[in-house]
């Protein structure tokens, strides 16, 4: 299979360069677009002679940067060319090829989407270290600091397996590299682009290789990056390499479709631009193509194609306004199908993409035609992502410095934002390469909105967890419970697109997360933070307290997403100072599963290493060690009059309830060190407090009052467990 033979001819969207979908701005003078597959040996090397100020081989790529830079100073490129040419030469390509067409192939790519003139001039020098006598050092010199970081940043790459885990520590820095500066990946998309529309030369076998790796790591990563024009073209050529029959049937029946004398995309196309005419709004309405992946996953859905299932409109217009007067035209004057209308320019996805998505029906054969609504910016974001977006060190022009909503580092999609906070978290690059192969699997992702009007994106099926560590980090690990749209829920609650999720933060510090919630995070954020802090923290081994083990401790009731109370934990474990014991000396721990206070009779069981744990004399543990033979321990109150103690509360669910119920409690002096919300069950809430008063004798003024808030039934001390539980 030759290389033209796994590329689609007609179908976009792919990059620019190749289906003409890019328009110009209005203000810029149109230009023919490149077809670069297309693009031989002849056509980038040429024939004129290299005495010019610039080599006739570049003259391609100086068009499309032009077009996209017409200020830009054009010698960095000429002298780059030059070094490349004259280090490759003599270098062959598998396809027979000289080998400086293919820097020149990639650099061509980078300039139609758009990059800036320094990552151009590192793309046409991106192999000459790694396969020429050519040192990063020489580099740097000749073209500055910016040049020889991104060259360096490439060359890596080159020695990163792609494949199975071995190389997990060289993947996570080339990502701290690309995270960084994003140009270094912008780069490495385009050089795995150009290979992949060569890959016909190669065994069969190495094919399904590279475009295994391509599928599972590049193309994700070009998605999260918002290089979209090059993502399309990357599945197609995955597609053709991994499923050829499936691919070339695909391709036939585009190319039956195209043949098509009626076109309903056109017919709806003419009939939205007169509905604008008409609204006196501006806008260019063109037909998107859909590529080759997009047309077999709508096949494989749908079943029979039809006409308008082989493209989409496109809207494009000036300002952000003029998007919502398109839609609003659209759905006032043609019929709206209005379960598939999504905002993403209010709520723009984790990759900078915004666009309004709504689909209309036509009125004679009922066919549903999907329209795009979006700005030229958006368009040229949406294409070209953060390769778009310019180099990140250079000032912002004035036009993106008035701009409402800009983004204070616009090379930092979300995405990539995340990635850099948690990949410092994980605790080996074993476990980084892991979660991030399963970040890169989610293709999906939701937007959950927060109390304040602020959002959270997060992957398909995330849960409150997730949730928790996306809004505060971790801080998150003081997390009790979740309100989702108003309601109490479990923090293992999967998320729905749209869901409000309200966090209610206990206030320890010193808190810890459950063991369990590992299991309901779905993010690398949310799982490494938990394991790191429970590492950290190792839960100490259980003790040996007699035949029987005693009773869990209140929280135990909790859901399973909720934190473990404090008194499970030793850091969180009341002082002994309270307490004597005979003989005296001895560590005191009071027993989490009864909470004794004063005045309660208390009486006291020697557990392993000479620890006295404390319990209420009718706790059932009390009785549990009296018939295993366990002798008792005479202890006694000291003179000290604080206590911890825990205390349940049972309420009818309504808004405001939990700030309401622990503003009560901070005004009777009580600290809450520990707190667990269980889910409603019929409108009623279990809560469980662990807290500190100053003064055992203000505990009835505490139970009172937490019984005097509105929607409060009952308040009772954490019971001792009868003696059969």
């Amino acid at each position: 299979m030759n290389a033209e033979a796994v590329n689609p001819t007609s179908p976009g969207p792919v990059p620019p360069a190749a289906t003409g979908a890019v328009t110009p701005a209005p203000r810029r003078k149109a230009r023919p677009r490149i077809d670069l597959r297309r693009l031989g040996r002849a056509a980038l090397l040429g024939s004129a002679t290299r005495s010019r100020a610039l080599p006739d081989a570049i003259g391609h790529v100086v068009e499309a940067h032009r077009a996209h830079h017409p200020d830009a100073d054009l010698d960095p490129l000429r002298r780059a060319y030059v070094l490349a040419e004259s280090s490759h030469r003599g270098q062959m390509r598998k396809s027979g090829e000289p080998y400086i067409t293919h820097p020149l192939a990639v650099t061509l790519i980078l300039a139609e989407l758009g990059a800036e003139t320094t990552t151009l001039t590192a793309s046409l020098l991106h192999d000459t270290v790694e396969d020429t006598e050519v040192t990063l050092d020489q580099v740097g010199e000749e073209f500055g600091a910016e040049v020889r970081y991104l060259v360096d940043g490439v060359t890596k790459l080159e020695k990163v397996d792609y494949g199975a885990a071995a190389e997990p520590e060289t993947f996570r820095k080339m990502l701290l590299a690309t995270g960084n500066d994003v140009r270094v990946m912008s780069i490495k998309l385009a050089d795995r682009l150009h290979n992949m529309r060569t890959l016909g030369v190669m065994r069969r076998e190495k094919q399904e290789r590279i475009a295994k790796v391509t599928r599972d790591v590049l193309i994700p990563l070009a998605e999260r990056l918002g290089v979209q024009a090059l993502k399309s073209e990357l599945e197609d050529l995955v597609f053709a390499v991994m499923h050829p029959e499936e691919y070339a049937h695909t391709r036939e029946l585009v190319h039956e479709n195209a043949a098509r004398t009626d076109d309903p995309l056109a017919a709806v196309a003419d009939e939205v631009r007169g509905v604008l005419r008409e609204a006196d709004i501006q806008a260019e309405v063109l037909i998107r193509p859909r590529h080759f992946v997009s047309v077999h996953r709508v096949s494989r859905k749908r079943g029979t194609l039809r006409g308008a299932d082989f493209g989409r409109l496109l809207v494009l217009v000036q300002e952000d306004a003029d998007c919502y007067a398109v839609l609003g035209e659209l759905h006032t004057c043609m019929t709206p199908v209005v379960s598939e209308f999504k905002d993403f320019i209010a709520v723009p996805k984790f990759n900078l993409y915004q666009s309004l998505h709504t689909a209309v029906a036509r009125a004679e054969d009922g066919q549903v035609v999907e329209v795009l609504i979006r700005t030229h910016q958006m368009h040229k974001v949406a294409e070209a992502g953060v390769v778009a977006l310019g180099n990140p060190y250079a000032q912002p022009s004035e036009e993106q410095s008035a701009g409402e909503g800009e983004r204070a580092d616009p090379t930092r999609p979300g995405w990539l934002s995340r990635l850099l906070d948690w990949q410092r978290g994980a605790p080996d690059p074993d476990t980084f390469w892991s979660t991030l192969r399963e970040d890169l699997a989610q293709d999906r992702e939701i937007t959950v909105f927060r109390p304040d009007g602020g959002t959270l994106g997060l992957p398909d099926g995330a849960t409150c967890v997730d949730a928790a560590y996306a809004q505060y980090g971790e801080d998150a690990h003081a997390t009790i419970g979740a309100r989702v749209n108003g309601r109490l829920a479990p923090m293992s609650t999967v998320l729905r697109d749209g869901d409000t999720v309200q966090l209610l933060m206990g206030q320890d510090p010193a808190s810890e997360p459950s063991r369990q919630w590992l299991e309901h995070a779905r993010t690398p954020a949310a799982r490494i933070a938990i394991q790191r802090r429970l590492a950290a923290h190792p839960e100490p081994e259980p003790e040996a307290e007699g035949p029987a083990r005693g009773p869990a401790a209140p929280g135990a009731h909790a859901h399973p997403g909720a934190p473990r109370p404090a008194a499970e934990t030793p850091s969180a474990r009341p002082a002994s100072a309270d307490v004597l014991v005979d003989p005296p000396g001895a560590t005191v721990r009071l027993a989490g599963c009864c909470t004794p206070v004063p005045p309660d009779e208390i009486t006291g069981f020697a557990v392993r290493g000479g620890v006295v744990t404390v319990h209420r004399a009718q706790c059932a543990v009390v009785t549990r060690m009296k018939n295993a033979g366990r002798a008792e321990i005479g202890v006694r109150w000291g003179e000290s009059t604080g206590c911890r103690v825990t205390l349940l509360a049972e309420s009818f669910g309504r808004p405001h309830l939990l700030a309401d119920l622990t503003e009560a409690m901070a005004l009777e002096g009580a600290e809450i060190v520990s707190a667990t919300v269980e889910p409603p069950d019929r409108q009623r809430v279990r809560h469980s407090y662990t807290v500190v008063l100053p003064d055992a004798a203000r505990l009835p003024a505490l139970m009172r009052a937490m019984r005097d808030v509105a929607g409060v039934y009952d308040v009772s001390r954490a019971q001792p467990q009868p003696t059969g539980a």
